[in-house]
């Protein structure tokens, strides 16, 4: 049975990172190590900006959602720092090694609750796409034997090649969409960064989900200031009755 809320809904397009896969936090980890390296080795002025990086707080505002390059240099701007490009490039490299070397040995699971929805759409003949700014997006979802699940991918990889514009954009959504043959109008968005749901927002999707791992009140809030029409902790309570907190 289709949960409520997505009820007259045709298409739904998911965020990978933190949605479909526990990959959201080994990215936030493998930023940390990343960014705290670069502060210890090049602080900047102020002795307030030379503080670790917060998995939780910096990670949600500064780099969820967007590509590489756009989080090193959101994260770094926030901490003062006008760098060259060629050094956020370089600090995006190291996170990239971080991660691929996490991946690589340990692998990334699948969020149970998620996998039972996907299961329950697509028994009920929803087209489903998942779309990242990761591009590693595909990779994940192969390891996951997930990928079956899905209609359409958009992931990091294919964003460059068509140039489409970073979250909080909506282009790498509305891109989605249109792979599925579903107007925006008839689709929802399901998504945990802060920047992905404003992208979904803006993008006119029917349905924006907000996913919050955390359990915050504060990351609750934020997500429905960007426009999140319900918050759930874990896609699985979309199943129950009431189909997600508002």
């Amino acid at each position: 049975m289709i949960p409520g809320v997505l009820r007259g809904v045709r298409g739904v397009v998911f965020d990978t990172d933190g949605v479909i896969t526990d990959s959201a936090r080994v990215h936030a980890e493998a930023w940390k190590q990343a960014f705290d390296v670069f502060l210890a080795e090049c602080p900047p002025e102020r002795p307030e900006q030379r503080r670790p990086f917060d998995v939780r707080e910096d990670y949600l505002r500064h780099v969820d959602g967007k590509s590489r390059l756009d989080g090193a240099g959101s994260f770094l701007a926030s901490r003062g720092m006008r760098l060259p490009a060629a050094t956020v490039a370089a600090v995006a490299a190291e996170k990239e090694r971080l991660f691929v070397e996490r991946l690589r040995d340990k692998g990334i699971d699948a969020y149970p609750g998620t996998v039972r929805l996907l299961g329950v759409l697509r028994d009920e003949g929803l087209r489903l796409a998942a779309a990242s700014a990761s591009r590693h997006a595909r990779e994940l979802l192969l390891r996951a034997d997930l990928l079956p699940f899905f209609d359409a991918l958009v992931d990091g990889g294919e964003a460059a090649r068509l140039g489409l514009a970073g979250k909080p954009d909506p282009a790498l959504f509305l891109e989605a969409a249109r792979r599925l043959g579903v107007p925006t109008t008839d689709a929802a968005v399901v998504e945990d960064a802060l920047a992905g749901v404003e992208a979904g927002r803006r993008g006119g999707f029917r349905v924006v989900i907000g996913v919050d791992r955390s359990a915050s009140a504060g990351t609750r809030s934020a997500l429905l200031r960007r426009g999140a029409d319900v918050v759930v902790n874990d896609l699985e309570e979309l199943l129950c009755e009431d189909g997600g907190r508002p």
